[in-house]
């Protein structure tokens, strides 16, 4: 993660994942106020969501291990630490793997508690967040500063998702933690412009505390613009099923209205036979 690459990989992942979730849990949530019965296809979408967050974490660890000056799977060499950052980075995927995994057999296994995918996923987030709390010591104030920041979106998904072991399929923690997971891929890439501007762009001054309170702003407009992200797919998702209802409505009208009028026609051609 020591460059812009190593930000906007993580970055994407979450944004990606959070872009999903901010349609899906809509979905799921109008489904079931209308009573629709779609539950296995709902199940079979949780299974495909987690083998591809599985698939991104073991991306993300085969980037941290094998990129040309990585660890290579050394851990300790020569009296020494192997590349420990790249180790860090790689066990924050491997959490998130795991968490992928149990949300596969939760709904593979019959036997498997309901509320054990979502406690995997609480510690693969605070992992993260404990990760990182320890990861900034002895930096520059600008890195450090930015960095923390990551620890408020986390440790708050942390509780949200813990939460949604007691209360699940509330849509109010679902689109909380949405939007956070949101927050987590924009501010990761927000971090490798900072930290490693590209495109040849000035490098920003570590120890300016005009740069710190920018940051501290700006980290304010991420998150808004996450929760009106989520907002946005929230309304887009509600109007579509409700053109989508009132489409079938209509057609579920018309074939009534034709069935009653085909009934009253035949009535009359009865009734005048008998006459």
């Amino acid at each position: 993660m020591a460059n812009f690459k190593g930000h906007a990989l993580p970055g994407s992942f979450f944004l990606i994942v959070g872009l999903w979730w901010s349609v899906k849990y809509p979905w799921k949530y109008f489904h079931q106020k209308r009573k629709s019965s779609r539950q296995h296809q709902y199940e079979r979408l949780e299974i495909i969501e987690a083998a591809i967050r599985t698939l991104f974490s073991v991306i993300g660890i085969l980037a941290e291990q094998f990129v040309p000056d990585g660890p290579h799977l050394h851990l300790y060499h020569e009296n020494h630490w192997v590349k420990l950052m790249n180790w860090q980075h790689s066990t924050m995927y491997l959490f998130f793997g795991v968490s992928g995994l149990v949300d596969m057999l939760t709904y593979l296994v019959t036997h498997v508690p309901l509320g054990v995918d979502r406690l995997v996923m609480a510690m693969a987030v605070f992992v993260e967040g404990f990760l990182f709390y320890y990861h900034v010591h002895n930096r520059p104030p600008l890195d450090q500063h930015i960095h923390s920041f990551l620890l408020f979106a986390l440790f708050g998904g942390c509780v949200s998702i813990f939460l949604e072991v007691i209360f699940r399929d509330n849509i109010v923690l679902e689109l909380f933690r949405t939007s956070l997971v949101i927050l987590q891929g924009t501010w990761f890439w927000q971090i490798g412009f900072v930290l490693f501007p590209p495109f040849g762009t000035p490098e920003w001054d570590q120890n300016d505390e005009a740069n710190l309170m920018f940051i501290t702003m700006c980290f304010s407009w991420h998150y808004l613009a996450a929760l009106c992200i989520v907002a946005v797919n929230y309304s887009l998702v509600h109007c579509f099923l409700t053109r989508m209802r009132r489409r079938g409505g209509g057609e579920i009208i018309g074939i009534q209205k034709l069935k009653s009028d085909h009934t009253y026609q035949t009535a009359l051609l009865n009734g005048s036979d008998e006459e």
